[in-house]
């Protein structure tokens, strides 16, 4: 049980938390480039998706922070690709092929970085077909882009309110310290990585969702704040529905990036049959909320419920279709 006290300090841990912190960055780049998600192709999405004969081509890339890259130089490999594979089945996609870009002080230093690179590459079945090298540089720094394919798109711009929030994550894992990276892929077996993948397009393809996020570096709520943004919605979620490692914090696991975790929007007469396609994988899923109509995203446990982020206050990515203001 979470005291109302408690409650409201998780909520001010969650809106003030580096995760968030980095999404709002997002703004000031939407806004000086002039783009917004009321454009053809729209902005905010896990990717780009161009429209392209009976389906879509999608879009998407990914950088990684310094510290990650000097840390952890063979799992920032590793997860240029995963992360990419990632964005691709989130919007109801399969990925095609992924580009790099790699800078280091060396050969030996880039070494680690391109073994992840591969090792992820051969385990996805997404091969690197070209990119740039520099080594160089100063310092390592990675930036892995992907390009996928969709027949039927999952989006961020298409929860409704009456929808139910699903959290799909696979706990099978471990903290890859001293970062919020819940690793649950490297020692995975290839088939399975790409059988769950392959759950999210298998959804988009059924008519079973129309909208869904990867959880990204903004953990389980940054994730509902970007979708129920872009969706020009609310979201009101019961911390204590959220599918958690029993020896985990809760504050430090809504603020948590996982290797395989998801969250969708769902009609309820649809929810039992999405529930149980990754319950039939093994990956821990649950009805967690409600989507609204009220574009506040809420935590609620014990009765108690805290506002984490008012969009009719306070814009955060920048993408909503329709202006709001600031």
């Amino acid at each position: 049980m979470i005291a109302p006290a408690a409650l409201a300090h998780l909520a001010d841990r969650l809106r003030s938390g580096r995760g968030i912190a980095s999404k709002r960055d997002i703004a000031s780049a939407v806004e000086r480039l002039g783009i917004s998600g009321d454009r053809a192709v729209r902005v905010g999405d896990d990717c780009a998706a161009i429209a392209d004969g009976d389906g879509f081509l999608l879009l998407a890339i990914e950088g990684f922070m310094n510290e990650f890259v000097a840390g952890d130089p063979w799992f920032a490999g590793w997860c240029g690709v995963m992360v990419n594979v990632s964005d691709v089945a989130a919007m109801g996609g399969r990925p095609l092929a992924v580009v790099d870009a790699v800078w280091s002080a060396g050969e030996d230093a880039a070494d680690p970085v391109l073994a992840g690179l591969r090792a992820a590459s051969q385990a996805f079945a997404v091969p690197v077909v070209g990119g740039h090298t520099n080594v160089r540089a100063d310092r390592g720094q990675l930036s892995v882009a992907i390009l996928g394919r969709a027949r039927r798109l999952l989006t961020s711009f298409d929860a409704r309110p009456g929808d139910r929030l699903v959290a799909a994550i696979d706990l099978r894992g471990r903290y890859r310290e001293p970062f919020s990276n819940w690793e649950a892929a490297t020692d995975a077996p290839a088939a399975r990585l790409r059988g769950d993948l392959d759950l999210l397009p298998a959804i988009a393809e059924s008519g079973l969702a129309r909208a869904a996020k990867d959880i990204s570096q903004g953990g389980i709520l940054g994730t509902a704040m970007m979708l129920a943004e872009c969706s020009c919605v609310g979201a009101a979620i019961e911390v204590a529905a959220v599918p958690k490692p029993p020896d985990v914090a809760l504050d430090r696991w809504l603020q948590t990036f996982p290797s395989f975790g998801y969250l969708l929007a769902v009609s309820p007469a649809n929810l039992s049959q999405v529930l149980a396609r990754f319950g039939a994988r093994g990956i821990a899923a649950a009805d967690i909320g409600a989507v609204t109509a009220d574009r506040r995203v809420t935590i609620a446990a014990g009765g108690a419920t805290e506002t984490v982020w008012d969009f009719s206050r306070e814009t955060l990515l920048g993408c909503a279709p329709e202006p709001v203001p600031a």
